[in-house]
């Protein structure tokens, strides 16, 4: 795991701390659509990414979902960070958006080492900053754009943390994600094709203008 975490994180932490995170932290691969955190849960551990892909969701009170972010390599999530920082229940669910390794980094290490190392500090606060700039984005796209143009920009945003135009994915999917209709989701789906933005496959989706 060591080789892992120099790979990823070495350019932010000093060995000591690298080290000190290899012997607590708990190693995990996990695949596509694994769900490492539920709402409500008491979240005694915070990922740290290695690879691949995880995207955090709002449920309101119908249960249906809503995609607030997604977080790649490098990154925490912020939103995990104030749960373990205040020993309260989850209020998001995280689900792998591709197969997944990460470091799970015990909570109580978290408060340790914001005292002990400048650069955890340093991370913890660049987190923060980073997931509240994309959740004044995710509001911004909700509040401000039309349903046409959040569809495309998620079928980006899928590209980009995939590394690949491709996007794998139904139209059930996606209306889960944006929280809204399947049938509005194909009607839009073919509107984008026909401006040429994107092509549509079965099952999959190829994004032309990225």
């Amino acid at each position: 795991m060591i080789n892992e975490l120099k790979e990823n994180y070495g350019y932010l932490f000093e060995d000591d701390l690298l080290m000190e995170i290899n012997s607590v932290g708990t190693f995990k691969e996990v695949p596509e659509g694994f769900q490492l955190i539920n709402i409500g849960d008491y979240i005694k551990s915070m990922p740290l990414l290695v690879s691949g892909a995880v995207k955090i969701l709002r449920e309101d009170d119908k249960g249906d979902e809503l995609l607030i972010y997604f977080i790649e390599r490098g990154d925490t999530c912020a939103m995990t960070l104030s749960c373990c920082m205040g020993q309260k229940k989850s209020e998001i669910r995280a689900v792998t958006e591709t197969p997944t390794k990460l470091v799970m980094v015990p909570v109580e290490k978290m408060s340790e080492w914001m005292g002990k190392y400048k650069s955890w500090q340093n991370f913890i606060l660049q987190s923060y900053h980073d997931r509240m700039t994309e959740l004044l984005e995710a509001i911004d796209t909700i509040a401000f754009l039309k349903m046409e143009e959040r569809l495309f920009k998620h079928l980006k945003d899928k590209a980009m943390v995939n590394h690949n135009d491709v996007v794998q994915v139904t139209h059930q999917q996606i209306a889960f994600d944006l929280h809204t209709s399947r049938v509005v989701i194909s009607r839009l789906l073919k509107t984008l094709e026909n401006e040429g933005k994107i092509e549509l496959h079965r099952n999959n989706i190829k994004i032309l203008e990225l």
